[in-house]
C-alpha cells in the first residue's frame, strides 16, 4: 500500500499519512462497535442518511428452529427503518474476502430470515445495554433522533425480517476487484436484499490515523431498482392542523399554546415549516434556508417532547465544533424542567414541551 494523504491544520501545517493496513482484524471490528458511521450510511443514500444501532457484536446464528448458534455474526446493526443489517469483517490479507466470504455471508442472510425471531435480538440488544449501563429505549432514541415508537420499530424489523429485507454488507481495508463486480451483480438481481461493501482504508501519521470509508457496489441500476421497490410502509404526511390536533390528545392544550407560540416565534424570524412523515409520531421543523441548504436547531412532537438536533448540528458550520454546543446546551440548561446531560451533544436529547410554557416570551 502506498496511498498518501495530507491533513492541514489551523497554522498551514501539512501532516501526510501513509496508507497502511490495520495490525488486526479484531482492531477493525471494535471500531465499527464503537463508530458505527464507518458504515458509510450518508453514501448508501445522501438524502436521508443511514443511521446505525448496533444490536450486537458476534452474533449468535443458528441454522435450526431453536438450535445452537452455528455462525457467529461480526456485527448486527439495524438502520432507522428497521431493515437488519449483516456485517462481515475480513482484512486484505485473508483471501476468504474473495471467495468464502460471499458463500458465508449469504448463509446468513439466508438463515437470519427464518432463524432470528425478532423477540430474540432484542432480548439480546437489551441485555447487552444492560451490561454497559445504558437504556435501551434511550440509546435507541438518540440514535434515531427521535422520531420512533419502540414497540413500532420492533415490528418494523420484525416484518423487514419476513420479507427477506436485509442488508448484507462486506467490509475490508480494501475490496479486492473480484468481490467488487459479484457485490455489483448481486446487489442488482436481489431485491429486497441488499449487498454492499464499504472500503475503510486507514491512514498513519506521526500521532494520529484517518480512516476513510468509501461504499462500493451501489450501481446506478441497483439504486433504482430498490428505491422502485420501496413504500412508505404506512408514513405519512404530517401538516398543521393534524400535528396540533395530536398534540392536543398526547400532551394537552398547554402544549397547543406552546406549540403555537413556537410556531410565531419561527415564522416572525423568516424560517420556513418543515412537517414530517412519521408513521406514529408527527414532528415539525423550523427550518432556516442557508443557499441550497436547510438548517435546524430543535423540532418538536407529537408527543410532547422538544428534541435539540445535536446530532444535526455536527454539518452545520455554525455549531460543529463542539464548543458552539456546549455553549446551546449551557443556555438551554438554565430553563427549569430542560436536562441536557453533557454527554449527549452529538446527539438528540429531548424534553417535555412543558418546560417551555413558563417562559414570558419565546
Amino acid at each position: 500500500m502506498s496511498g498518501v494523504i495530507y491533513l492541514v491544520d489551523d497554522g498551514g501545517h501539512m501532516e501526510g499519512m501513509t496508507e497502511s493496513p490495520y495490525d488486526s482484524e479484531d482492531i477493525l471490528q471494535g471500531l465499527l462497535e464503537d463508530h458505527a458511521d464507518l458504515l458509510a450510511g450518508e453514501q448508501m443514500n445522501s438524502a436521508t442518511p443511514r443511521r446505525w444501532l448496533l444490536l450486537e457484536r458476534e452474533a449468535a446464528l443458528p441454522d435450526t428452529e431453536g438450535g445452537p448458534g452455528r455462525w457467529s455474526v461480526d456485527h448486527l446493526f439495524v438502520d432507522q427503518d428497521g431493515v437488519p443489517t449483516i456485517v462481515e469483517v475480513k482484512r486484505s490479507a485473508d483471501t476468504r474476502i474473495r471467495r468464502e466470504v460471499v458463500g458465508r455471508m449469504l448463509d446468513y442472510a439466508a438463515n437470519a430470515v427464518v432463524y432470528w425471531p425478532v423477540e430474540q435480538l432484542r432480548a439480546r440488544y437489551e441485555a447487552a445495554c444492560a451490561l454497559r449501563g445504558v437504556q435501551p429505549e434511550t440509546e435507541m432514541l438518540d440514535c434515531f433522533g427521535g422520531d420512533t415508537d419502540i414497540e413500532t420499530f420492533w415490528q418494523l424489523v420484525k416484518t423487514n425480517l419476513q420479507a427477506g429485507r436485509v442488508r448484507m454488507v462486506f467490509i475490508g481495508d480494501v475490496i479486492p476487484n473480484e468481490l467488487r463486480r459479484v457485490i455489483e451483480f448481486l446487489n442488482v438481481q436481489m431485491n429486497p436484499a441488499e449487498v454492499l461493501a464499504v472500503e475503510i482504508k486507514q491512514y498513519v501519521g506521526q500521532a494520529r490515523r484517518a480512516l476513510v470509508p468509501r461504499l462500493v457496489g451501489q450501481t446506478q441500476q441497483a439504486a433504482a431498482l430498490k428505491t422502485a421497490g420501496m413504500s412508505e410502509r404506512g408514513s405519512q404526511q404530517w401538516d398543521e392542523s393534524m400535528f396540533l390536533e395530536a398534540i392536543e390528545t398526547r400532551a394537552g392544550t398547554e402544549a397547543v399554546a406552546t406549540t403555537n407560540t413556537i410556531l410565531e416565534w419561527a415564522r416572525g424570524r423568516g424560517l420556513n415549516d418543515w412537517w414530517g412523515r412519521g408513521r406514529v409520531d408527527g414532528s415539525y421543523y423550523p427550518m432556516l434556508p442557508v443557499g441550497q441548504k436547510r438548517q435546524w436547531l430543535f423540532s418538536v412532537w407529537t408527543d410532547g417532547r422538544v428534541v435539540i438536533e445535536f446530532g444535526q448540528m455536527l454539518t452545520n458550520p455554525a455549531f460543529d465544533s463542539e464548543e458552539k454546543r456546549l455553549e446551546l446546551r449551557h443556555r438551554l440548561s438554565q430553563i427549569p424542567g430542560v436536562d441536557l446531560p453533557i454527554e449527549r451533544i452529538s446527539k438528540w436529547p429531548s424534553f417535555p414541551i412543558s418546560a417551555l410554557a413558563s417562559i414570558p416570551s419565546l
